[in-house]
């Protein structure tokens, strides 16, 4: 684990000086193999304080997940809101801020989808996780409802676009989009491959 100083915790808010914690131990080694007592340890609180709020280190981490995805989510909509263009220009804008965001925060994201962040047994996650994924059905909607994409099951569509952004990232982050693979900007041309399937042909 690489060496972060003690930040010692007087008053206030003791959940969300813990949570603050956890995801700056999370940021800086880009793993959740982390122990409540070290996060104590590390928010200058008694080995025991945690509990207080998290009943064990999976509770903690589907806070910190839920966290990410309401991060994303606002990545996502800042990304649209800045973009008043077309519906194919909007959807690669928050695309990319799906891939920026994954860029950036690289352990949380993994975090996001792994299986320590079990959304079927925290309804809070499950939600918010489905709000940021709403996002994407929004966009396609309005996408079909404007003729820019074509009319097929939502659903369909939004599982290929999820598939092919979430594995873009995934591998952005992995370091595996490679110029002698994919070439120099892989993740347009893949984006443009995936919108001219998605979008009517003139």
């Amino acid at each position: 684990m690489s060496e972060m100083k003690d930040r010692p915790y007087h008053h206030g808010d003791l959940r969300h000086a813990l949570i603050n914690t956890a995801l700056a131990m999370l940021a800086a080694d880009q793993n959740w193999t982390f122990t409540l007592r070290e996060v104590a340890r590390r928010t200058g609180v008694s080995h025991a304080a945690p509990y207080k709020h998290f009943r064990d280190k999976e509770m903690l981490l589907r806070e910190l997940a839920q966290i990410g995805f309401f991060r994303l989510g606002e990545a996502m909509m800042a990304a649209i809101s800045s973009n008043q263009s077309s519906s194919r220009m909007q959807f690669v804008a928050a695309a990319q801020a799906c891939i920026e965001f994954a860029l950036c925060n690289p352990g949380l994201y993994r975090l996001m989808f792994s299986s320590d962040a079990d959304k079927t047994i925290d309804p809070e996650l499950q939600s918010t996780a489905m709000n940021t994924f709403e996002i994407l059905l929004k966009l396609l909607e309005e996408g079909q409802h404007n003729g820019s994409f074509r009319p097929v099951a939502i659903n369909a569509q939004a599982a290929a676009s999820w598939a092919q952004v979430h594995g873009l990232a995934m591998l952005a982050i992995s370091g595996q989009l490679l110029e002698e693979k994919v070439g120099s900007d892989p993740v347009e041309a893949a984006l443009d491959v995936l919108l001219d399937g998605m979008c009517h042909r003139s």
